[in-house]
């Protein structure tokens, strides 16, 4: 384990400042569902609606809710910040204003709320016993991904939602990057419902995509594929990468992996690694697509992703986290394998590692 290379870390708060950050985090449970609430029975939209503020009773009108549940919010929302008053009027606050625009900010919360929060009650056992601890809220499965397919309706759509939200908005930029080479064969390790494979014969007429990823996420993939033109195009390969026996195929020009090797503790990303190439020949490429907590240029970048981690112990596997940057380089060359380029500012916050055989 490397500490992370940057002075944010090692200045500390004023005094004041510090202890009210200290009862803002013995609160937070409550704070994170009052502002929730805050969204969902439209307080802040009807602030947001009306800008020169709305009193308690006219929010009271508005949304239906009783005077009790509407002040309990508000004088909540008040010390909280996201709600300001003035002359008896409230009106919504910069950071009430990113609650309820934010995209990220909503997936995030939906996120937490629907996969999250219940299943990280149990985290000190998932650190104790290195399993997701958490995920017994929902289904009794060694790790979440065996599980997607039986979710809650509310925890699947937030984890699509989640997972999709961070990995799409890569994907314009990640194209070009994949497709410099003019690949004709790629292997996507881990492709869930197809969504990367999707874009990538669409983005180009010859290439033909594999998917390798559990039985269940490939029947998920066909599901969501079956109707596309290209459909003919993009193949399943089972397998389960933790079954250290599983072998990859071989042939391919390119090898993708999304998004991926976060769900695996460092071991068995070095197994996966030095299995890929394995089945890699001396023109292929490995391109892993990774969140990188600490090569983000913006400390909120770095705080959502290093709160992510906490997710992968409670609830997906138990023992996997958002990568150190020096953790996956070290990973990659014990695998025999050098990284040949890195595309940074991908996406929000993504990073392509580019690897070659070494």
């Amino acid at each position: 384990m490397q500490a992370p290379k940057d002075e944010r870390y090692s200045k500390d708060k004023p005094v004041l400042e510090a202890q009210h950050l200290a009862q803002e985090i013995a609160f937070a449970p409550v704070v994170f569902q009052v502002s929730r609430l805050m969204v969902k029975l439209g307080l802040l939209q009807h602030l947001a609606d009306h800008r020169e503020g709305l009193t308690a009773d006219e929010l009271v009108e508005l949304t239906g809710l009783s005077a009790y549940a509407v002040q309990i919010l508000l004088e909540s929302s008040l010390t909280i910040g996201t709600v300001l008053l003035h002359d008896k009027r409230y009106l919504i606050g910069k950071t009430g204003w990113f609650l309820l625009t934010d995209p990220l900010v909503r997936v995030n919360m939906d996120f937490n709320h629907d996969v999250n929060y219940l299943g990280l009650f149990h985290l000190e056992q998932a650190l104790l016993n290195g399993k997701p601890e958490g995920l017994k809220v929902f289904g009794q499965w060694p790790t979440i991904y065996e599980g997607l397919s039986q979710l809650p309706n509310d925890a699947q759509r937030s984890w699509f939602a989640f997972d999709h939200f961070y990995s799409d908005t890569a994907f314009d930029q990640a194209l070009p990057v994949v497709f410099a080479r003019e690949p004709k064969t790629l292997l996507d390790v881990g492709g869930n419902t197809g969504r990367w494979a999707t874009r990538c014969v669409q983005h180009n007429a010859e290439v033909e995509v594999t998917i390798m990823d559990l039985p269940q996420q490939l029947q998920m993939m066909r599901e969501q594929t079956q109707h596309l033109p290209e459909a003919n195009r993009i193949h399943g390969h089972p397998a389960n990468l933790l079954d250290q026996r599983t072998v990859f195929p071989t042939g391919f020009d390119a090898i993708w992996m999304s998004q991926f090797l976060d769900c695996f503790s460092n071991a068995e990303v070095e197994s996966i690694l030095r299995r890929a190439a394995a089945a890699m020949l001396p023109h292929t490429r490995l391109y892993i697509m990774e969140t990188i907590w600490d090569r983000q240029p913006y400390p909120t970048a770095s705080f959502c992703l290093a709160q992510i981690s906490v997710y992968f112990t409670a609830m997906a596997n138990g023992n996997s986290k958002m990568f150190l940057a020096d953790d996956l380089y070290r990973c990659i060359d014990r695998a025999g394998l050098s990284v040949e380029t890195t595309h940074d500012g991908l996406g929000f916050g993504h990073c392509i590692l580019q690897c070659k055989l070494r």
